[in-house]
């Protein structure tokens, strides 16, 4: 199976109307000639927090979005991409409860990282810590296990809570990658074409480095699971924010990669009116790339853009979207902050709203990213135009939570009504179906108020035309008859 060169949707399985059976209705009526390169639905397994990024199981969907029947049917009209989180599972999973239970004597006593296997004695030492890329206070949480009383340390990467809700696995145990292995052949048995391996930057913990794509060791996981994937007709899409050398190391091992600089670099560009920075990327980037604006997280930055950008500017640029409603997520340990003390991970807010609700600066946002090589792929907030969801921040205490309205299908109805959504529309079914795209990519000269785009392929060319200063947006192409046709985004 190969990817296909058309748009994806981002949504999670309740996001467009409650549940799976909805989202499909959803997907038949207004987008089925919309998302022919597929819909990642974010995880629909039964989870004990951080919206299914802590999954129970990967054998079974979460009862209340429905189940795999479901998800198979969604799979008969679009390709399927799911996550799996290769970093860790939930504390509430059989395994770590049976860990929990019975300590060393679990059958699954192997899963788990106990700091045993990192350092000698089990005991931590604030050196090697604090080398580390560290996503919590502390990369490993304390549990008592109840047959015996005694407290296990256990690596534990992420999660909000103390202990963690979130725990580690060890990738290098043959019971992992046994799990693993029936994970992806339920995928394949449940017509799932690809999978998003999450966090998988973190999976190998080695004393003296961050702790974060540790090589070569790294590249002996993605090759086992590559193969693994491979017999089984799945692509791999690893999902790795870091520095942007790290993604290219990844692009050169053969690996599909996210472009996570692009939605800065466009963000930029339409605030600032320049496209000196975004046009020089262009040229130089892999093309074997998905590509998006906006997420269920935030806009990155660092390390994404670490070297790629002037901190005071992005520091400027931080603060019109923060004007704009945003909220940040921010770096933890000072030895991954700048000398300056720029600290910001991800910027939080609809893409929408970052653009300040402005139809034509968004189109051309979107036109710049259907127009850079790669698989786009389209959020569904940004789908419907979405502006931030203040109600929810508040409700929830998540800042990300911003990003992630839930749509009701009256909601949903009154969003197709939109012209921006139409116009949106309009500009994925030329992506999906113009042949250019399938040929080659040109950066052409462009003044630094303006972009020219193109592609070309046999008799088919297209141009991308965005003029900055008024946000205006015209793509000319050749049509079936070789007639010259311009139309405005």
């Amino acid at each position: 199976m190969s990817v296909k060169n058309q748009v994806q949707l981002i949504t999670y399985p309740d996001s467009l109307g409650g549940d799976l059976k909805t989202l499909n209705h959803v997907l038949m009526k207004h987008f089925l000639d919309i998302f022919k390169g597929g819909v990642h639905i974010l995880p629909p397994f039964p989870s004990s927090g951080d919206r299914g990024f802590a999954p129970l199981t990967y054998f079974e969907i979460e009862q209340k979005f429905g189940s795999w029947d479901d998800i198979k049917e969604i799979g008969e009209n679009f390709d399927i991409l799911v996550d799996v989180m290769v970093n860790h599972i939930s504390r509430q999973s059989e395994y770590f409860q049976d860990f929990l239970k019975n300590g060393r004597e679990s059958k699954y006593a192997d899963f788990f990282l106990t700091l045993d296997k990192i350092w000698k004695d089990g005991q931590p030492i604030k050196e090697d810590i604090d080398k580390m890329f560290l996503r919590r206070a502390m990369p490993y949480s304390t549990y008592t296990i109840e047959k015996t009383g005694r407290e296990e340390k256990v690596w534990t990467t992420f999660g909000k809570t103390d202990p963690s809700e979130q725990i580690d696995l060890d990738v290098k145990a043959e019971k992992i990658k046994q799990l693993f292995s029936d994970i992806f052949q339920n995928f394949k048995e449940q017509n799932v074409k690809i999978v998003r391996l999450d966090a998988v930057g973190y999976i190998i913990k080695k004393l003296g480095t961050s702790c974060f794509f540790v090589e070569p060791e790294i590249y002996e996981f993605l090759d086992w699971i590559m193969e693994l994937a491979n017999s089984l007709d799945i692509e791999l899409l690893p999902e790795v924010h870091s520095h942007y050398s790290i993604q290219y190391k990844l692009a050169e091992h053969g690996c599909w990669i996210y472009d996570f600089i692009l939605p800065y670099r466009i963000l930029d560009t339409l605030i600032n009116k320049s496209s000196k920075d975004l046009l020089e990327y262009l040229k130089n980037r892999p093309h074997k790339q998905f590509t998006m604006l906006d997420c269920h997280d935030g806009v990155p930055v660092k390390p994404d853009l670490d070297g790629l950008i002037d901190t005071k500017k992005a520091r400027e640029l931080v603060d019109v979207c923060l004007e704009r409603g945003a909220n940040l997520s921010l770096v933890l340990s000072d030895e991954h902050k700048d000398k300056d003390g720029f600290d910001v991970h991800q910027i939080r807010c609809s893409y929408y709203s970052m653009l300040d609700s402005d139809d034509d600066a968004y189109l051309a946002a979107r036109a710049i990213q259907f127009f850079t090589p790669g698989i786009p792929q389209v959020y569904y907030v940004g789908l419907l135009a979405g502006e931030n969801d203040f109600a929810s921040v508040e409700r929830t205490g998540e800042g990300r939570e911003i990003n992630r309205h839930n749509f009701t299908l009256e909601e949903i109805e009154e969003s197709m009504e939109k012209e921006v959504v139409q116009r949106l529309l309009r500009l994925i079914r030329f992506r999906n179906e113009y042949d250019a795209f399938n040929g080659e990519f040109k950066v052409l000269d462009s003044n630094q108020d303006e972009i020219r785009l193109s592609w070309e392929n046999n008799q088919k060319r297209c141009t991308l035309f965005v003029d900055l200063p008024n946000n205006n947006s015209y793509i000319e192409y050749l049509d079936e008859n070789g007639n010259d046709v311009q139309f405005v985004v």
